[in-house]
């Protein structure tokens, strides 16, 4: 973000959208939910693409400050796998993930049904799917890291894996018929997906 005001405007966009939908999401609304002055949003950004844009670019820098810091509490560095076993615990990465996908459902729940709210809307908007998809690649390399630190032999396809599991467990706690899982069976669903990826 280039400004506080471009921040404040992207933050706004975020709630809306997980609030009210795409639909609900327009330069008159954000400036009326942000408290500025009529005008302002469309200032900074002038068309809807460029809204959508400012709002995808702040969610992924959301999402990297929160990854980031769960690096720093015990996932590896990239390329600190040795690939016969691994430096990276099972019950370690198991707890990991866990945590991460509670917080996801929890606390970052605004967060996570905009970012499904601009998944979706991607799939029409060409230069909204190019920033989508280098997030997502982003994404992917963590879970690649972490894979090849536990010691998989195929890191890169058990790292989709993982991802494709996490997605799920997120769109059904949020979006499909399910419900968020209490941390100890978020675990233990984690690990036994783990298990099979790494046996």
């Amino acid at each position: 973000m280039t400004s506080p005001r471009a921040e404040l405007i992207a933050e706004t966009a975020i709630t809306l959208l997980a609030e009210r939908g795409m639909r609900g999401l327009t330069h008159r609304a954000v400036d009326e939910a942000a408290g500025l002055p009529p005008g302002s949003t469309s200032n900074l950004a002038r068309t809807r693409a460029a809204l959508l844009e400012l709002t995808l670019v702040r969610l992924t820098e959301l999402e990297n400050r929160r990854f980031a810091l769960f690096a720093d509490t015990g996932a590896p560095r990239p390329g600190t796998g040795d690939g016969d076993g691994g430096t990276l615990d099972m019950g370690v990465l198991a707890d990991l993930v866990a945590r991460m996908l509670h917080l996801q459902v929890t606390d970052d729940r605004r967060r996570t049904l905009a970012r499904y709210e601009l998944a979706l809307e991607a799939t029409r908007r060409p230069e909204l799917r190019a920033i989508y998809n280098a997030s997502g690649r982003g994404f992917r390399a963590v879970a690649t890291d972490l894979m090849a630190a536990a010691g998989s032999c195929d890191p890169v396809r058990h790292g989709h894996h993982l991802v494709v599991f996490a997605e799920g467990v997120m769109f059904d706690a949020l979006a499909g018929a399910g419900a968020p899982l209490a941390p100890a069976d978020l675990r233990r669903g984690v690990h036994e997906v783990l298990t099979g990826l790494l046996r």
